[in-house]
């Protein structure tokens, strides 16, 4: 049995409540509605059958304050609740990091990364070309270290990977998402590259505004992508994809399948000993993001990645 610690909370990220509870198998549907995120209660109560890894339990949690940890805990059975981040250590087999907010990921990973504790990091793993630059040397170290974005196994964009040759040479995709670019940009990134097989950029550029973002892609072969994230906007994450010979349109809307089969990923890599998602593919969609960062503080400079 692998015993997992989990770490919480940032704010309007849930997946401290709803990551336990697909592991551990049991969910208390009023206190998580209680606590604001009556969507989660609504998809793990439609899934409850499937509900639980045999393999696995979320056995401590960890956040700020003791009242949040008490309702994760409470939530999905969660036997212990810790006082210190560093309390786990000698608990666990593994940590999932469960927080959304990158700025803190190094101080919270470096502790178990130091006691060669397989960790998950919640997207994204990082927002600077220095954060970033420490996890790829922990991992140089072997270090296991698996950070995604769930969309990387949504079914939806699945489904038209397998059939993607039919669509001929591609040319062009469209990708919508609401929210921000730093937490949110991931989302759609990890989903347009993972059905790509993980293209490695040439240039970058941001042409929106804050709220309102649209970052421009380039790739080796003439393949181009817009990316248009918006803050108010309204729906789910869409990626069209346009070939000479055809064209699909990918609607992402199954949040639990992919967060299940992206736990159930990391899992089998603490028991393989090693990460089944390439750091290199993790590696290179953050630079990607972080590329589009840097475009909008120059005020839209076009970001040439062989040199970034």
């Amino acid at each position: 049995m692998i015993k997992i610690g989990i770490i919480g909370m940032s704010p309007g990220n849930a997946h401290p409540y709803s990551w336990s509870s697909i592991i551990n198998g049991v969910f208390d549907a009023g206190e998580i509605t209680k606590v604001g995120y009556p969507a989660v209660a609504n998809y793990l109560e439609a899934n409850k059958d499937t509900l639980g890894i045999s393999n696995a339990k979320v056995t401590c949690v960890w956040t700020q304050d003791r009242v949040t940890s008490e309702s994760i805990a409470k939530s999905s059975r969660i036997p212990l609740i810790v006082n210190k981040l560093e309390d786990m250590i000698p608990l666990v087999d593994a940590i999932l990091l469960s927080r959304d907010d990158p700025e803190n990921h190094v101080a919270m990973a470096k502790p178990f990364l130091e006691a060669g504790i397989p960790i998950f990091v919640d997207k994204p793993l990082a927002n600077t070309k220095e954060d970033l630059q420490y996890f790829a040397d922990e991992n140089a170290k072997g270090k296991l270290i698996m950070s995604c974005s769930s969309m990387r196994y949504a079914n939806e964009a699945r489904i038209v990977k397998q059939e993607i040759d039919s669509l001929g040479k591609l040319e062009l995709a469209t990708a919508v998402g609401k929210k921000d670019w730093i937490k949110y940009g991931v989302h759609i990134v990890e989903g347009l590259f993972s059905v790509l097989n993980d293209p490695k950029p040439i240039f970058v550029k941001s042409i929106g505004k804050t709220n309102k973002e649209i970052v421009y892609i380039e790739f080796a072969d003439g393949f181009q992508a817009t990316i248009h994230l918006f803050m108010d906007i309204t729906g789910t994450f869409q990626i069209s994809l346009f070939g000479q010979l055809g064209w699909r349109l990918i609607d992402i809307k199954n949040s639990y399948s992919m967060f299940r089969d992206n736990i159930i990923e990391f899992v089998r890599s603490v028991e393989q000993g090693t990460s089944r998602l390439s750091f290199d593919k993790t590696e290179n969609i953050l630079r990607t993001i972080i590329a589009a960062i840097e475009s909008s503080k120059q005020g839209g400079k076009t970001i040439d990645m062989s040199k970034f």
